[in-house]
């Protein structure tokens, strides 16, 4: 290159690897398309012997991440999305399409709750949600166009611990798929492929990250069903950036220390909340699994205490519409995650103004608990 231009050297002065050189963490493969040599190496990449063409398609990073949830899933396959929304949107229309139905339990997530209510009738495919407490109530909802089982393994935010294995009963029964988002609990606390459901999804913005630093999703499930998702991920758009899913992976790396902290944590707080007499109920999930029970406690404040004080008077804890940092914080469902429900939806779950969802993260478990006191005791009337 020392014959050509300052202009001409100033856009090809990358360097070439050539050498292959090793790296112990995996580079970050920032770029938008891959060059060939010759329109004969272009051409094995649609012969399927060469992996990468353009990122959208797929890159070694996103590539990793969808492997490595895959991996602590237990399933066959994994992709990664650019949220939690877009890998759930990918995951039904794999399965669904226009004129079929699916059943989901009716405390979810606020926003999919919006999206299975609203945004998928624009594609034809309608949902009814019921409480999936009650199996009865499941089965009378099932019809000859019923196509999908929808749930969340711990509910937003209730914390309702999900019968799977019930689920995955019924669905076998009906010839009908599962799905289930496992955000909450994590692939540490439980792994619901394992169990027999089909498609398991994840906002990786939460816990699998774990930093509060990133937006993706990831979804899992077995090669066959996985092809139609990757498929419907790259059409939609919903692809990862590679720097992204580099700094979930990362996260990943620690999940099981984070998760083990915080789910002791969370088991600490809620058993000491459930004592305070300003604390009117405490929502915490029990025998979830051997590794614990997840690592939000959402609490419903008396109604002695002004909500608005409280959230002013948390001190060194954030007020934020997520959740799943290392940090402590407290979410106001009413105001954010479930705010798009319909009034007879939140009524019925549940959710009012006084109900708060705390993310415990990996901080001192006694200075959580005297921060969130002083909060409670300074909002009484």
């Amino acid at each position: 290159m020392r014959d050509v231009s300052f202009d001409t050297l100033a856009v090809h002065q990358s360097i070439k690897n050539k050498n292959h050189f090793t790296s112990k963490a995996t580079p970050i493969y920032q770029t938008s398309s891959f060059s060939f040599k010759n329109l004969y190496e272009l051409e094995s990449y649609f012969e399927g012997e060469t992996p990468y063409l353009y990122t959208r398609y797929g890159n070694p990073n996103t590539d990793e991440l969808g492997a490595a949830v895959a991996a602590l899933e237990g399933a066959d396959a994994g992709a990664a999305a650019s949220s939690g929304m877009s890998a759930i949107l990918a995951g039904i229309l794999a399965v669904a399409k226009n004129g079929d139905h699916i059943v989901a339990c009716d405390d979810l997530y606020g926003g999919t709750y919006h999206l299975l209510d609203a945004e998928l009738k624009n594609f034809g495919i309608n949902v009814t949600f019921v409480s999936f407490a009650n199996e009865q109530e499941i089965r009378d909802a099932i019809c000859d166009h019923t196509k999908l089982l929808y749930t969340e393994s711990i509910t937003n935010p209730f914390l309702r611990a999900e019968n799977i294995q019930m689920l995955v009963n019924l669905a076998k029964e009906f010839n009908i798929a599962t799905m289930v988002d496992n955000t909450f609990a994590t692939p540490y606390v439980l792994q619901p492929y394992k169990d027999g459901v089909d498609l398991v999804v994840h906002s990786a913005t939460k816990y699998l990250g774990g930093h509060s630093d990133v937006s993706a999703g990831v979804i899992v499930g077995s090669e066959d069903l996985m092809q139609s998702v990757c498929q419907k991920i790259i059409s939609l758009g919903a692809n990862l950036s590679p720097f992204e899913a580099w700094l979930t992976c990362r996260g990943i790396k620690t999940l099981a220390l984070r998760m083990e902290k915080q789910n002791k944590n969370a088991q600490f707080i809620a058993d000491e909340l459930k004592q305070n007499a300003y604390v009117q109920k405490v929502y915490f999930p029990e025998k979830v699994s051997k590794e614990g029970n997840g690592a939000i406690v959402t609490i419903e404040l008396s109604s002695q205490c002004d909500v608005h004080t409280f959230f002013a008077s948390l001190g060194w804890i954030k007020i934020v519409p997520s959740l799943g940092g290392v940090e402590t914080s407290v979410s106001y469902p009413l105001g954010t995650s479930h705010r798009t429900l319909p009034p007879e939806a939140q009524e019925k779950l549940g959710i009012n103004a006084r109900v708060i969802r705390i993310s415990i993260g990996i901080e001192n478990p006694k200075e959580i608990l005297n921060q969130l006191i002083t909060a409670i005791e300074t909002s009484l009337n």
